[in-house]
């Protein structure tokens, strides 16, 4: 890989070196963290449904202009300053939700039938493992800085730290950007209310065929028209959006029938049994399963859980590893390219406002800090010397991955930073070395994921962490006080990440079986990757796998890839209820609309674009996610939950309408939404 070309000199940041203008102030740092507790609980909410997160930065550039006007106004620094710190929440809330709730997937303690991992799944630990593995991300990227966003700058884009510098200068010069996210998230809200707490638009409309018939049994189509699922679509665009379908299509248009033809309905209760689904194949259960007749009312469901999500998960496994070795030259360039870079650029510090950095002696004391307290906390998973094996672990490979994380972002953004790839490498390089000595036990699965879920967070955080540090870099930012604005973001995020967490799962004890149930993992909270990474880490050290499965979506991938098509979007959308992914290919169908209208290539899905499309799409994510967080929230205490349950009008107007109608009605109102959303893309953004 090139050395770096653009010697600092070069570059003449928007606010000058010697200028002295207001960035770390109180109303900064506390809007930011504002910003971070609603984006990190909203990305939680996405993650867990979707599997998908999206950039933050820019929409919070963008409120963040408008909040801090009505607050006696802001300098464009002060603006960098509440992204920087708002944006940890996103970036955190994706790597805690891609792993750590794979703690409820381990292997089963036959003595309370609940996983191995299920004690681990508290607030405590999750905030523990989210605070220390975000800041070991921006820990690692102190002395990085220096030699990948400066000395690299003619080398590296950083496409959305670009693009929110350039949405921060603009704003900095007046101009109407806010009005479009706003305008987006007041018409999510106001829908998101209709359909959450009204129940005036349906929820998830749909079509399933009949289970008895001899064509095209249990074939199913629907979609969860929300807001959030529209404008995520719209944000990753046509392309990566319709390979998201594809999967969906392939699993509910075609597994599913093939396999409800082919396979009795006895053998599929006798695997949900086995998977821990239904307690008794001799007792009616869920899905509808009657002994007495061998049939089940949801025969599309009872399949998808029994057979697809193994299968879906074996090609997510497949499509991250494919998707990491396909990247493997560019990880060790980029790793060989970073150290050179490092070493070049020591002893390079100044005492320049624009080069002022956190000193390294931060990141040498904070890395074996992090290993002491790894091994102190006795709620983490194992003993004192267990737990410092993994504080040792983490380190090792967080210093690796974020590293690599860091430079491939620089190169192709965040959105398409392989950190599931990255994961997998990870929890697969662990559990190696767990065989090796002989830690075989399910007592050892939870502290494997520990390993991965730190090096995650840490590696998803890093990729972020550049691109704040990019926008600093042309904005004309201080290095140190970004990098303390980051890891005040990390506090933030991390303690409401763990509490939005639980309420969102919020346990229940299933009558029939006396087991406790748990909200994430259910159709309603998938949680695809962390399913995956419990599914990898059983695999691996308890070989409990129904390895004929797994292997069929394995080769699955492999197909996918040969066909030329990306792996891991397609094995996603496989692995998720096709009611996910079907609004969101609407949306990016309609960014294609939009984009082949304008004249103008299709986005890439990094989330540079700034377009008035997608700061509307934008407010609808956030409208969306915001309204269905809180109102998870208010079913949190059970007087308010039931009150918000009287408000439900589903029963008056099915009753008014029928069944059919009542689902045309939320395909119309989900039709008006998306012609709203073309008709403000085609307008020109107003800077």
């Amino acid at each position: 890989m090139a050395e770096a070309v653009a010697p600092v000199a070069e570059h003449k940041p928007y606010v000058p070196d010697d200028a002295q203008v207001p960035e770390f102030t109180p109303k900064a740092v506390l809007v930011g963290a504002l910003f971070g507790v609603i984006f990190g609980a909203s990305t939680v909410y996405l993650a867990l449904k979707a599997g998908l997160t999206v950039s933050a930065s820019i929409p919070i550039a963008v409120l963040s202009i408008s909040v801090l006007k009505k607050l006696g106004g802001s300098t464009i620094l002060e603006n960098n300053i509440v992204q920087t710190i708002g944006s940890a929440g996103e970036s955190i809330a994706a790597g805690v939700v891609f792993t750590l709730p794979g703690f409820l997937f381990l292997a089963v303690d036959a003595s309370t039938r609940q996983s191995v991992g299920a004690p681990y799944f508290s607030y405590w630990t999750i905030f523990t493992l989210a605070l220390l593995g975000g800041m070991l991300g921006v820990l690692m990227m102190v002395p990085l800085r220096r030699a990948l966003i400066v000395n690299e700058h003619g080398n590296l884009p950083y496409p959305e730290g670009t693009a929110c510098a350039q949405v921060l200068i603009a704003g900095e010069k007046g101009g109407q950007m806010a009005r479009t996210a706003y305008l987006g998230l007041g018409f999510a809200l106001v829908y998101a209310v209709l359909q959450q707490i009204f129940k005036v638009i349906a929820e998830v409309p749909g079509y399933v065929t009949k289970a008895s018939s001899r064509i095209f049994p249990a074939a199913t189509v629907n979609g969860s028209i929300t807001p959030e699922y529209l404008g995520v679509g719209y944000i990753i665009g046509p392309r990566i959006a319709g390979v998201l379908v594809a999967g969906g299509v392939l699993a509910w248009l075609g597994i599913i029938p093939l396999i409800a033809s082919v396979v009795p309905t006895a053998t599929i209760a006798t695997q949900l049994a086995k998977l821990g689904y239904l307690a008794d194949v001799a007792k009616a259960g869920a899905y509808g399963w009657d002994p007495a007749t061998q049939t089940f009312a949801q025969l599309n469901r009872a399949i998808y859980f029994a057979y697809v999500r193994q299968i879906g998960a074996g090609a997510v496994a497949a499509g991250g590893l494919i998707t990491l070795l396909r990247t493997l030259p560019t990880i060790v360039a980029s790793f060989k390219g970073s150290l050179a870079s490092l070493r070049g650029g020591r002893g390079a510090a100044g005492t320049r406002r624009t080069e002022q950095d956190l000193p390294l002696s931060v990141t040498v004391f904070g890395s074996l800090a992090l290993v002491g307290i790894m091994a102190l906390l006795p709620f983490l998973p194992g003993n004192f010397g267990g737990r410092l094996l993994l504080g040792v672990l983490i380190v090792v490979f967080g210093f690796f991955f974020v590293t690599v994380a860091s430079r491939i972002v620089g190169l192709i953004g965040t959105s398409s930073n392989p950190v599931s790839g990255m994961t997998i490498a990870t929890l697969m390089a662990t559990c190696i070395f767990f065989l090796a000595l002989g830690w075989t036990g399910d007592v050892y699965q939870p502290m494997a994921l520990c390993v991965g879920g730190m090096v995650c967070i840490a590696a998803a955080n890093a990729g972020a962490t550049s691109q704040d540090l990019k926008t600093g870099f042309l904005v004309g930012a201080t290095p140190r006080r970004q990098q303390i604005g980051l890891l005040i973001g990390v506090v933030v995020a991390s303690a409401v990440i763990g509490f939005t967490i639980q309420v969102l799962d919020k346990p229940t004890v299933d009558a029939a079986t006396g087991l406790v149930r748990h909200q994430i993992g259910t159709e309603a909270f998938p949680a695809p990757q962390g399913t995956l990474m419990a599914t990898l880490i059983r695999g691996l050290l308890s070989q409990n796998l129904d390895w004929q499965f797994v292997l069929v979506g394995v080769f699955l991938a492999i197909t996918v890839e040969l066909c030329g098509v990306s792996p891991l979007s397609f094995a996603v959308g496989a692995y998720l209820p096709l009611s996910t992914t079907l609004p969101i290919f609407v949306g990016g169908a309609i960014k294609g609309i939009v984009d082949r209208r304008s004249g103008v290539k299709a986005g890439g899905g990094h989330g540079d674009d700034v377009g008035a499309g997608s700061l509307f799409a934008t407010g609808l994510v956030a409208g969306g996610t915001i309204t269905g967080t809180v109102v998870a929230f208010l079913h949190w205490g059970d007087k308010v939950g039931a009150f918000v349950d009287s408000l439900n009008a589903e029963e008056r107007i099915t009753h008014a309408l029928g069944a059919g109608g009542y689902q045309i009605l939320g395909v119309a109102c989900f039709v008006l939404m998306g012609v709203v959303l073309y008709r403000i893309a085609r307008r020109p953004v107003q800077f």
